[in-house]
């Protein structure tokens, strides 16, 4: 078991192998059987979803760990459903050590992910100006990037189901201003009997104004960060000490979301000419073209 916090999906095999990474994940499952793709054949697509995805994996994820760690009516649900998903045929007496010692441990894990005081307002900003632009773009078509689910899409929605539909704060939240990200998600949980075909991808020549919002949103907070975070592992820094959305930024280095960097440049890169000079007219002014 590679990471003891972590669901698994297990490769079978001669020797099964237990794998953590949903973006790795994802890939090798497209390697296996592409039959119903959820990575757009367009390679300038590819990218921007690969980008989406990114941010729903490692940005998003802040969110839903501040939300359930910061407020007391989500840290008292937390704390005392996540044990019963391991064994719901225990008795209250014996489940209530493991409801003390999982909000001890997560709440301690807040600076981690980049949840502290500092950062807690850009955190719910960013959310609900994601809810907001996600509801609009849901108006003209029902995934990110046209009438089939992408890999961001999934991203998002991981993140989503705890945030708009567990979690009691950020929840009440989705369902007061985002009623279509909340129905998404329900519809997102299972997508087994959707028909699909190639002609579901969005165009380069149809490229929606949402989803140019949705990529002012990655660029505006986590393209800073992103770079921050780069900044401090270069220099051996303790700390990320940058501005986001016109507010301080600080937490710990973080050295996973530092690979994420290099694994985006290097796919921007091996972008051929016309595709990255599509990439770029669609980053341009968003905040993204910072990275690359």
């Amino acid at each position: 078991m590679p990471v003891g916090l972590i669901p698994v999906l297990v490769v079978p095999g001669e020797t099964p192998e237990a794998t953590i990474d949903s973006t790795f994940q994802i890939r090798r499952l497209e390697a296996l059987s592409a039959e119903r793709t959820v990575l757009p054949p367009d390679p300038a697509l590819a990218f921007l979803d690969a980008l989406l995805e990114d941010y729903g994996d490692e940005w998003l994820t802040k969110a839903m760990f501040h939300y359930r760690w910061a407020y007391e009516a989500d840290i008292r649900k937390a704390s005392r459903i996540l044990p019963l998903w391991q064994r719901v045929n225990v008795t209250d007496e014996r489940v209530a050590p493991f409801n003390k010692m999982i909000a001890e441990r997560q709440i301690g894990r807040l600076g981690v992910v980049g949840s502290n005081e500092t950062t807690g307002a850009v955190i719910e900003a960013s959310y609900r100006r994601l809810l907001a632009l996600l509801d609009a773009h849901l108006q003209d078509q029902p995934y990110l990037f046209g009438g089939r689910p992408a890999a961001a899409d999934f991203a998002w929605f991981g993140q989503l189901t705890q945030l708009a539909q567990f979690d009691p704060t950020p929840a009440a939240l989705a369902t007061e201003e985002a009623p279509r990200v909340y129905a998404w998600i329900e519809i997102a949980e299972d997508l087994s009997g959707l028909p699909v075909a190639e002609s579901d991808w969005t165009e380069r020549d149809a490229f929606p104004d949402t989803l140019r919002a949705l990529l002012g949103e990655v660029g505006r907070v986590y393209a800073p960060f992103l770079l921050g975070n780069a900044a401090a592992l270069e220099s051996g820094a303790d700390r990320v000490e940058c501005e986001i959305d016109g507010r301080p930024w600080i937490q710990k280095p973080f050295p996973y979301q530092g690979k994420c960097l290099a694994w985006l440049r290097e796919q921007y890169a091996g972008l051929g000419p016309d595709d990255r000079a599509v990439v770029d007219g669609w980053l341009d002014g968003s905040g993204c073209e910072q990275l690359f």
